[in-house]
């Protein structure tokens, strides 16, 4: 089998493979996308059948292309994103081949650029772009011990209620996935239970517009580093039944039991942290310094906006949360599952070069990798807050990409011989 030979190889087509290939073109960069399933697969079978974007149509998305078909501030469903990115790779026709699978890359000895294995045959490029994020391999505890009666999934499994056994439901994680999916159980007749961990809050809308929209004219999009302590906040956002403000206070008066953190499972028995009020009061501190960043901006550039002073009333704490259970008999609770959505961990065992630190994660400076010739794309404040967002991400693969053109055009240079003699 023959050796083919490209530029840049661009390794996955979600989000961040799409934007990166538009880039690549513009700066005429000869390059391939390989995606081993098809464009945005994630969007299509990584999600619950009900998703939505977090973010409405009019800011979810790349600059070149609207969504043809939905009102602006309507939250896409997921099948509608995933085509959305089908769409605009087909607008310049980026060269994706799907289907095919990368194995392994590694740097060549004696010669520039890397060799790459893939399912359909060999590669040989000068550079190779991570378009992979951060989020591969899904996290689950090892906590609950396999019984009889229990079924246990990563959220990224889950699909519907009625997909699950008969029986109560409970969810772990207090981030967009597990309030998303819990408030859908309750919804369909279940009884549920919510482990909620710490976790910010922000409104969805606040004095007439959207928090993607606060958070583009408060500069917070675009900050260079998380806060030092935050660098895995969980984000309770929803965009589900037309978009509404995260609440558990409303969760609970839903019919959901919440809980504290899950900490041991010892013969069925779990056993839960005492930190449930702390955490919905962190929360509650994060919601409102939203709202008084928002009304200092309004009143400072004198924007009339509508006021919203009933945005600031919370309604009383449950039962649960005041007196909140610290153990939960499984089987006398009635649980048949166990929904974990407590995230992912990132996965580069294909790229065999130095380029990651001690704990895997990949060293660079937004995106370009200490390795030469090795970049990444969609990690998390890669470059900025909104680096792993849809349109976070089209920023950062243009930086990539013109680094990627630069690191030829000095490569490709050719002048005339000089020597030390006629330099000094």
């Amino acid at each position: 089998m023959t050796t083919e030979k490209i530029d840049t190889l661009v390794v996955g087509a979600g989000q961040a493979g799409v934007a990166m290939s538009e880039h690549l073109t513009r700066n005429g960069i000869s390059h391939i996308v390989l995606e081993k399933d098809r464009i945005a697969e994630r969007w299509r079978t990584g999600r619950w059948d009900s998703l939505v974007a977090n973010g409405p149509a009019w800011h979810d998305r790349f600059p070149g292309l609207d969504y043809d078909d939905a009102d602006p501030e309507s939250f896409p469903s997921k099948d509608r994103v995933a085509r959305y990115f089908e769409q605009y790779a087909a607008k310049f026709e980026a060269p994706i081949r799907c289907g095919v699978e990368v194995r392994k890359a590694e740097r060549n000895v004696g010669h520039p650029g890397f060799t790459v294995e893939t399912s359909q045959g060999t590669i040989e490029c000068e550079n190779i772009v991570a378009a992979t994020g951060a989020f591969q391999i899904p996290v689950m505890p090892d906590l609950v011990t396999a019984r009889e009666g229990l079924t246990q999934m990563h959220s990224i499994d889950y699909r519907n209620p009625g997909a699950l056994p008969e029986g109560a439901v409970l969810v772990v994680g207090a981030g967009s996935s597990g309030v998303q999916i819990a408030e859908e159980l309750v919804r369909a007749g279940r009884r549920v239970y919510l482990s909620v961990g710490p976790h910010d809050r922000p409104p969805r809308v606040y004095r007439g517009r959207d928090y993607c929209w606060w958070l583009g004219v408060l500069g917070l999009w675009d900050i260079p580093a998380p806060r030092p302590g935050t660098e895995h906040v969980t984000i309770a956002v929803s965009g589900a039944y037309g978009g509404h403000t995260v609440d558990f206070r409303d969760l609970a008066r839903q019919g959901i039991t919440l809980v504290g953190r899950t900490t041991d499972c010892d013969q069925g028995v779990l056993t839960f942290s005492g930190d449930l009020a702390a955490n919905i009061a962190q929360g509650d501190a994060n919601y409102l310094s939203v709202l008084d960043a928002a009304d200092a901006w309004a009143e400072r550039n004198g924007v009339d906006l509508p006021e919203e002073p009933e945005a600031r009333v919370f309604g009383p704490d449950p039962d649960c949360v005041t007196h909140p259970l610290r153990s939960l008999n499984l089987a006398e609770a009635g649980i048949t599952t166990i929904v974990w959505a407590t995230g992912y961990r990132r996965d580069y065992s294909w790229l065999k070069v130095d380029a990651f630190d001690e704990d895997g994660a990949p060293r660079h400076q937004r995106g370009v990798s200490t390795e030469p010739g090795v970049y990444f794309l969609g990690l998390p404040w890669q470059s900025r807050r909104g680096s792993t967002f849809i349109w976070g991400v089209w920023h950062d693969a243009r930086h990539v990409a013109d680094q990627i053109a630069i690191q030829r055009s000095y490569r490709d240079y050719v002048g005339p011989a000089r020597s030390m003699r006629q330099t000094a």
